[in-house]
């Protein structure tokens, strides 16, 4: 077996600079809607009605600062749009979409199963008891 250097999370390691990282939940969904093309903040929000304005704000200035969106200022259309590099993630984005469609119930499951409170659980019984 193979040791991972000690080197591999150092604060600039190419682990540290993997875009699905992305710190914000709202990042992937918005660059799945760039994907259509450019958007302009008002159709973002309207797609996204969970978030808050603030939270998109948030989203897009991460994305923007990464060098995977832009913003079109564009006086016909102006919005966000992806650069060739968010065009390039999109595909692996895309991928793991699909791969998360196909295993859809299974994951399902395993958190269901996760979440159910097993019976005679010494943890559950702890946890249920009534004193």
């Amino acid at each position: 077996m193979n040791r991972i250097s000690p080197e591999t999370f150092d604060e600039l390691c190419p682990s540290s600079m993997l875009p699905i990282r992305m710190q914000n939940k709202w990042a992937p969904l918005v660059m799945r809607l760039l994907g259509e093309g450019t958007q302009p903040f008002s159709e973002l929000r309207r797609a996204l009605p969970r978030t808050s304005p603030k939270e998109l704000t948030r989203a897009l200035r991460s994305l923007d600062r990464d060098g995977f969106i832009t913003r079109d200022t564009d006086a016909d259309y102006p919005g966000y749009r992806l650069t060739p590099l968010g065009q390039s993630l999109l595909a692996v984005l895309l991928d793991v979409y699909a791969w998360t469609a196909e295993h859809w119930d299974e994951i399902v499951d395993a958190r269901e199963r996760a979440d159910r409170p097993e019976a005679g659980s010494p943890v559950n019984n702890v946890l249920t008891r009534n004193t």
